[in-house]
């Protein structure tokens, strides 16, 4: 099976022999653009802010120990959509291995998770800009009104930005990745050095509980609810997603088979070591330090008693930088993955979804969409005081999902997929699926606590308008009519940029 290396490297436009030059999607993300977009979403600067005060609140110091484990759990996941965008190198990742390998209903339904999944993470991400750190930072007092407002045009500065340009959006995203990681080894280095000459530093503090009874710590919980210990999880678990969001940028990216695995594993890997090392500075130094189970921004707090306050407005301003980095990177993967199903003809209004603007060849119509998408989400869920907490959960549900869909998948089908062209498990193959699956089945067990009802409300809802709209789908094709076009066709089409081979949608995508 041919492989995307080959594709035209700084084209925006294709021919494809019939008419005028079409609009094209250029490749020209390399390594560090792709391992980026891995870590700018991640974002452990994002993640770590927004939830660590949550484990502090259900879990206690001691959860930070659900860490390591949650990384182990992501990283043999990333590890099984490596050995995936090595075979099926495409925009759409899910959604198109999904649709090819199982089928399309399938593939439909992970694609349209996936499509929640986008809408509902980027408002949880940049809602943390409005709802904590900007007043944290410029001392005023925060309110859903105001969160409303600042998160909307945070939005609208994203969107902007991705439709106007590939190229600046990687390069904005790539500096704000460096700036992330050089800002966090700082950080975590500094809190190490300072805290232990000046006696800040608790490592007993790890062990602690908190204000969570020791009693039942670890235990499994009930029907309707989970342990303190389980509930540590989640801090991994909505961190380290979104690493895939590498593979969805697959036509855009050189070299795709190799690069984009690489990309994603040691992003998770980087990623999950600064992580660890950076939660247990601020942990060991929360213990001499008063007011941090009351402070709302309280990696902030722990900063500025160890450092001085200047540095805890530079730590304000790095998460800033970092969020606004993980919002474009999760529009960017939004309106690729609405481009890609678009030009299958499967999502609601296709026809003018699947075209791409001739000046700057990105999909604008599918980037304006996705703004919109994530402005009504923001409308539904601004006016809860619980709204941040509601997001999070949701934008950690749904990706668990689509994981372990996409893992099962693997299991089940990994002896009839493609062959690899740049990346393979080899005899690490069933070792890392059973970790994958045992981690993914744990971590969906952990909302069956009752405090989330509202992001499986919101997921329902999501669900019941996709199935509408599916169904009638299906009505008007039937079956038959969704069937994908072969995977060697579509590479076939891609290397010689012949749009006109790649499926009925990709010919008409400019028009």
């Amino acid at each position: 099976m041919a492989h995307a290396a080959s594709a035209p490297q700084g084209a925006g436009t294709d021919v494809s022999g019939q008419g005028e030059p079409k609009p094209r999607m250029a490749r020209q993300l390399g390594w560090y653009a792709s391992f980026s977009l891995a870590f700018g979403f991640v974002s452990i600067a994002t993640g770590i802010f927004t939830t660590y005060g949550s484990v502090l609140a259900t879990s206690g110091p001691r959860g930070i120990w659900a860490w390591p484990i949650a990384v182990i759990g992501q990283l043999s996941v990333a590890l099984v959509f490596g050995a995936l965008a090595a075979r099926i190198p495409i925009s759409g990742y899910s959604y198109q291995w999904v649709s090819r390998i199982v089928g399309p209903v399938w593939g439909w339904i992970m694609g349209w998770i996936s499509f929640a999944f986008l809408g509902v993470v980027l408002v949880a991400v940049d809602y943390t800009i409005a709802s904590t750190i900007l007043p944290e930072l410029f001392q005023y007092v925060g309110t859903t009104q105001n969160a409303w407002v600042i998160t909307a045009v945070v939005v609208l500065l994203q969107a902007v930005l991705v439709a106007a340009s590939t190229r600046t959006t990687h390069r904005v995203n790539s500096v704000a990745v460096t700036v992330q990681l050089v800002g966090m080894i700082a950080l975590t280095v500094l809190l190490f050095a300072v805290g232990a000459f000046t006696g800040k530093l608790d490592f007993a503090n790890l062990f602690e509980t908190g204000t969570i009874p020791e009693s039942g710590y670890f235990a499994l919980g009930g029907g309707t609810s989970v342990g303190p210990f389980a509930l540590a999880f989640l801090l991994g678990a909505f961190t380290i997603v979104g690493f895939e969001s590498a593979a969805n940028m697959a036509e855009e990216t050189k070299n795709p088979a190799r690069v984009i695995p690489k990309a994603m594993v040691q992003a998770v890997l980087s990623l999950g070591v600064l992580g660890f090392l950076f939660l247990v500075a601020i942990t060991a130094a929360a213990g001499q330090v008063s007011g941090v189970g009351e402070s709302d921004t309280p990696v902030a707090t722990i900063i500025t008693a160890v450092l001085g306050s200047v540095v805890g407005k530079i730590l304000l301003v790095l998460v800033v930088v970092s969020i606004f980095s993980c919002g474009l990177v999760i529009t960017l993967s939004g309106t690729r993955l609405v481009y890609a199903m678009s030009r299958d003809e499967r999502f609601p209004g296709w026809q003018l979804l699947k075209r791409l603007n001739r000046r700057a060849a990105t999909p604008l119509n599918a980037t304006v969409f996705m703004m919109l998408v994530a402005q009504i989400i923001l409308a539904v869920f601004s006016r809860s005081t619980d709204a941040l907490f509601h997001l999070f959960s949701a934008g950690t549900l749904l990706p668990a999902l689509i994981y372990a869909g996409t893992v099962a998948m693997y299991a089940i089908k990994r002896r009839s997929l493609p062959a690899s062209q740049g990346f393979s498990l080899g005899r690490w193959e069933v070792p890392v699926l059973v970790v994958a699956g045992i981690w993914l089945v744990y971590e969906l067990l952990i909302f069956r606590d009752a405090s989330f009802l509202a992001p499986w409300t919101y997921v329902l809802v999501l669900f019941a308008i996709g199935g509408v709209y599916f169904a009638g789908l299906l009505f008007r094709r039937g079956r038959d009519g969704l069937t994908m076009p072969d995977m060697a066709d579509i590479d076939r089409a891609l290397d010689a940029g012949d749009a006109t081979s790649a499926g009925p949608a990709m010919e008409r995508s400019a028009r």
